[in-house]
């Protein structure tokens, strides 16, 4: 299926039916297996795969798979054909290499006999993530307590009778059925390069407790979660494009599904394109169909830390991202645990919705006794955002009590479509410390650029905002927040509309800015300027 049209309409089919069962072990399998060894290649087709799309090749997949384990190690060749499957054993030692024209699809549960493996006990912590978060087995390939497991290759993994855990579809809590691509526990080593995934379920890939692991040149369109690095260390993510419409793209966690809570540390992701904005399956089939902004006028699709965040996160840098038709970032910590050291630089975005939305809630939802996190040490620079949602300014909020503290944020250039009435500029948004953190919790913002509310030591230079047309909130607004400093800042000067408005805030600095005369405030109870 080299040619790129026949490729395009084999993604939109539903597919045959399920025909078929596994091929018995061939007689010569053990001459095979041999020769195999010595070479290190393992062919799916030389342990009874068909490839034909009807049949389905998981027994043989999985004797392959033993083969290379037991012979030392190797590398699980798919030749070009379309391998239906069930759950796909990893082991350690091993590599599966998807050839160009290899399609692994997940077959539709059966009604009866062979299907997904199962999902695993129950335990006393599921209730702190939800049911995709906590189960590994119900995979269409997964792996466990392995190390030294790469996925290369240019084929694609295509989801087609996986659970997306919600809406239309089967139920991804039923016996036999999978709802996750992709999905590694406690594993080290581990290579997941040059493939691409189609409807991924809930998560195209999930790695929970997963160190030294490397995601590079992915390609994803999935109806959920794209990636989701969860309790892991030491991670490279680099290089990948995924549209999510309905979900996240990239989204680091840190929940309690390992039984305790664990950071995701030493984090970087760079080069990758992120976006909402496209029909499933035209990402990959180089259409890039956009949805009609009556149907939907935007989808998630962003970079976002949490919301799971029993563990916490630190040391982590973004770099080189482009952001499209999406939600913005969003650095969310809600369970009790520290989000800190982390520098987010060169980001591109355009029609987005909040373009920064920082958040420390009191959720909770986890082992009780917890103290509420920290959200500290950030520093974002050089990000461009173009047409975005007017409705939702960046956000950096904490709680009462507990505020972010010591952002940077420095040359930003934000345009928005603008609209914003006098009326906006005079909303209190609700405080909602323990709700579900989203850029829409609190409501239309009263700002145009900046919604900062209880935080400390906030620094912003160099940054502006802009609307399409005009917009009577304030540039910046300013609720609880001690220490701050703006220095070259410009906002859109629309008589009797202030650039900053002051509630409640302490040490309070603005030099060298356009339409604001240099002023510092050691206490002010409100104040525009």
């Amino acid at each position: 299926m080299n040619d790129p049209s026949q490729r395009r309409d084999f993604l939109r089919l539903s597919g045959a039916g399920l025909a078929g069962v596994a091929l018995p072990l061939r007689a010569a399998e053990a001459q095979t297996t041999s020769q195999n060894a010595a070479s290190g290649i393992y062919d799916a087709k030389a342990f009874g795969a068909t490839g034909d799309g009807r049949t389905i090749d998981t027994p043989a997949i999985n004797r392959a798979i033993e083969a290379a384990a037991n012979g030392g190690g190797g590398t699980v060749h798919f030749p070009a054909g379309n391998y239906l499957c069930y759950s796909i054993h990893l082991r350690s030692n091993v590599a599966l290499y998807v050839d160009q024209g290899a399609t692994i699809i997940a077959a539709d549960p059966a009604s009866s006999g062979p299907s997904y493996d199962l999902a695993e006990e129950k335990t006393s912590w599921d209730a702190y993530q939800d049911f995709g978060h906590n189960h590994w087995h119900n995979s269409l390939i997964w792996g466990e307590g392995l190390e030294n497991v790469s996925i290369l290759g240019p084929g694609l993994i295509w989801g087609r009778g996986l659970s997306r855990g919600w809406g239309s579809g089967p139920i991804a809590e039923q016996p036999g059925v999978a709802n996750k691509a992709i999905a590694l526990k406690n594993c080290r080593n581990v290579i997941l390069r040059d493939f691409s995934i189609l409807k991924g379920g809930h998560f195209g890939i999930l790695a929970t407790g997963v160190d030294n692991l490397t995601i590079d040149n992915l390609k994803i369109d999935t109806d959920r979660d794209g990636i989701d690095i969860d309790c892991c260390r030491n991670v490279r993510v680099s290089n990948c494009a995924v549209n999510s419409p309905w979900d996240d793209a990239i989204c680091p966690k840190s929940s309690f599904a390992l039984g305790y809570a664990r950071a995701t540390e030493n984090l970087t992701i760079s080069n990758c394109y992120v976006a909402g904005i496209y029909e499933l399956g035209t990402l990959l089939d180089g259409t890039f169909k956009r949805f009609d902004r009556k149907e939907k006028t935007y989808g998630q699709g962003r970079i976002k830390f949490g919301t799971e965040s029993n563990g916490g996160f630190r040391n982590i840098t973004i770099s080189n991202c482009v952001f499209e038709g999406c939600y913005g970032l969003a650095l969310e910590t809600v369970d009790g645990a520290l989000l800190e050291d982390v520098t987010i630089s060169n980001i591109a975005m355009r029609q987005v919705v909040a373009p920064i939305f920082m958040r420390l809630g009191s959720r909770m939802r986890g082992p009780a006794g917890v103290a509420v996190g920290k959200l500290r040490r950030v520093l974002i620079s050089n990000l461009v955002a173009s047409d975005c949602d007017p409705e939702l300014s960046s956000v950096l909020s904490g709680i009462p009590g507990h505020a972010i503290e010591d952002i940077q944020i420095r040359d930003v250039y934000i345009q928005h479509r603008g609209g914003g009435t006098i009326q906006d500029a005079q909303l209190n948004p609700p405080e909602q410390e323990a709700k579900y953190p989203e850029p829409n919790m609190f409501g239309r913002t009263p700002s145009q650029g900046f919604f900062v509310r209880h935080g400390r030591n906030i620094a912003m230079s160099h940054v502006e905002i802009s609307s399409l047309k005009e917009d009577r909130r304030p540039g910046f607004v300013l609720d609880d927040v001690q220490d701050s400093s703006f220095f070259s800042i410009r906002a859109p000067h629309v008589i009797g509309v202030p650039t900053f408005a002051l509630k409640n805030v302490t040490d309070f600095r603005v030099f060298g800015s356009k339409d604001v005369t240099d002023t510092r405030l050691d206490r002010v109870a409100g104040k525009n300027l």
